[in-house]
């Protein structure tokens, strides 16, 4: 395709020249409308849009006006929204008549082309002041339309000498049709957008209602383990808040990111971490995490398996004297994920039953390890406990 210049000349009218030329300025109209469908299709930018139009539609037509006339309704007349040629502070603010009686008012309305070439002598429709103001002696307007929906008016304007003949209309006419059709996707995909963000609203609603709810468990649940006469049913009652707490606070982190399937998991394990960081006293938590996306479903499981370990190694590795827990996700040589939850506490009793037994929160640990696709591994150090996991990172398909 040919670029036009952007500062080329306007040549003769086509009624005041020879035939070749004539040929050449249908030719041109043709280049030109071309030019504007290929733009059409490539921008989304609806200001640009229009503008580009007016411009390209006044080069068309040999012309150094042009606008593009935005209906107001009600009888409120046209905004000139965009446009060229005109003086500052026209375009975006001036408005002109939407009646019979004026040349646009009469396009829009009837759905007709109308040539008026001789502005000043002109007794179907009254001169606007605008473009009176500007010395203009002849226009053109047409109609922009797609399916039902009207958009508004093309106009051209011109103050030279110069008829616009049927041919210009047609020129028009079909340069409008284009611009008719590029309004309606920019409106259609604005109002795609307008849906996205309401539906991204109402998730984030329903998960922050969802985090509520759950803290107004946990919350009851402490209240009840206060008021519990057995320690043993007191204990599990505050470790059951503590769990419920845990997915609320996993549900406050997702709503507030802005998460629906892919999560980092460097900052949602460092977050976690640091929360629990503030319930404990005494006892540090250290956060080594690879930046990595994951499924959002596997990052809740990851979460509250480390709050589990991390909880777990509080209660039970150290005494008043505190000391680290270190939690750790790194990827292995076969494309695995490594959980490690680590401490330099007692270490594990001999006799433990870590597949679970009668423990809870042992069953708890070995059940989201398998819901991850991996086995739990549990390691006696020198001093303290290593736990680890490998499991294969969930892909999004």
């Amino acid at each position: 395709m040919t670029e036009l210049d952007v500062h080329e000349e306007p040549s003769p009218n086509p009624v005041q020249v020879s035939v070749p030329d004539r040929l050449e300025y249908r030719l041109k109209q043709q280049r030109i409308a071309a030019e504007f469908g290929y733009f059409a299709l490539k921008t989304w930018d609806l200001d640009e849009l229009l503008q580009e139009a007016t411009r390209l539609a006044a080069l068309g037509l040999n012309a150094t006006h042009a606008k593009y006339l935005r209906p107001l309704g009600n009888g409120a007349g046209f905004l000139v929204v965009a446009g060229v040629g005109w003086k500052s502070g026209v375009v975006g603010h001036a408005r002109v008549g939407d009646d019979l009686e004026s040349p646009a008012g009469y396009a829009y309305h009837t759905e007709t082309a109308v040539i008026s070439n001789h502005l000043e002598n002109e007794e179907r429709f009254r001169t606007p002041l605008l473009l009176a103001e500007h010395g203009i002696t002849r226009a053109l307007n047409v109609i922009i339309r797609c399916d039902v929906k009207k958009y508004g008016v093309l106009e051209v304007d011109s103050p030279g000498e110069g008829m616009f003949d049927e041919a210009d209309i047609s020129f028009l006419e079909n340069f409008a049709a284009i611009l008719g059709v590029a309004m309606q996707r920019a409106e259609r995909d604005e109002q795609l957008k307008e849906a996205s963000a309401l539906q991204e609203v109402l998730v984030q609603e329903a998960s922050h209602r969802v985090k509520n709810s759950l803290s107004v468990v946990a919350g009851l649940l402490a209240m009840q383990a206060r008021t519990a006469e057995n320690d043993d049913v007191a204990r599990a009652l505050r470790d059951a808040g503590q769990r419920v707490q845990t997915v609320a606070s996993v549900h406050d982190r997702l709503w507030k990111n802005n998460t629906v399937r892919i999560i980092g998991l460097g900052t949602f394990l460092r977050d976690l971490s640091e929360q629990l960081q503030a319930t404990t006293s005494g006892v540090t938590v250290r956060c080594r995490v690879d930046d990595v996306d994951v499924l959002t479903q596997q990052a809740v499981t990851m979460g509250l398996l480390v709050n589990e370990l991390v909880t777990n190694a509080v209660k039970y590795a150290y005494d008043e004297q505190g000391g680290f827990v270190d939690v750790e996700v790194r990827p292995s040589a076969e494309g695995c994920l490594v959980l490690s939850v680590e401490d330099q506490g007692r270490g594990l009793p001999d006799k433990l039953d870590t597949s679970g037994g009668s423990s809870l929160g042992l069953r708890l640990i070995a059940s989201l390890s398998r819901q991850l696709g991996g086995e739990p591994r549990w390691e006696r150090l020198s001093p303290g406990t290593r736990f680890t996991v490998t499991f294969l990172p969930a892909s999004d398909s």
